[in-house]
This record gives structure tokens, C-alpha cells and sequence, in this order.
């Protein structure tokens, strides 16, 4: 799909349609990661994901969670081929 950049104050930016938006569930306000890709002469625009930390987590909680990953390992790596 074709854009042009554009003023946006003192910035400069590309607007996207309603349509691509609404196929991943973004609005005006809401936080997307961007990232450049060098190598590949692209920017990469992602939803922001929220990802719980040790911080909102229970401590205990997340230690058995990290334990039954690595003694599983083996079993949760086949299961995700």
C-alpha cells in the first residue's frame, strides 16, 4: 500500500488507514511499539503488548512457573512443533 510522509507538527509521519487498524485492534491512543530494521531497510510497527513482570507477579508463583518450565522443557518444545 502506497503512503506519503507528511508533516506532523515538527515531525513527520505516514497515516494508516481505519481499516488496517481495525484488523489489529488499534485506535487513536493507544501505545504500538516501533522498532527500525536495518538490515531489511524496513520500520516495523507493532501493537504494544502488556507483559506482566516479577513486580506484578507472586514471587512464589513465578518460581514454580519458572521451574516447571525448565523441568519440562524437553515435553513443551516437542508440543510446540
Amino acid at each position: 500500500m502506497l503512503r506519503k510522509i507528511c508533516h506532523i507538527g515538527n515531525s513527520q509521519g505516514v497515516s494508516l488507514p481505519k481499516e488496517m487498524l481495525e484488523k489489529l485492534h488499534l485506535s487513536v491512543g493507544l501505545d504500538v511499539d516501533v522498532e527500525i530494521d536495518e538490515k531489511g531497510k524496513r520500520i516495523i510497527i507493532e501493537p504494544k503488548t502488556s507483559r506482566a513482570t516479577y513486580e506484578t507477579v507472586d514471587r512464589e508463583f513465578a518460581s514454580q512457573v519458572s521451574d516447571f518450565i525448565e523441568r519440562y522443557k524437553p515435553a513443551l518444545k516437542a508440543l510446540a512443533k
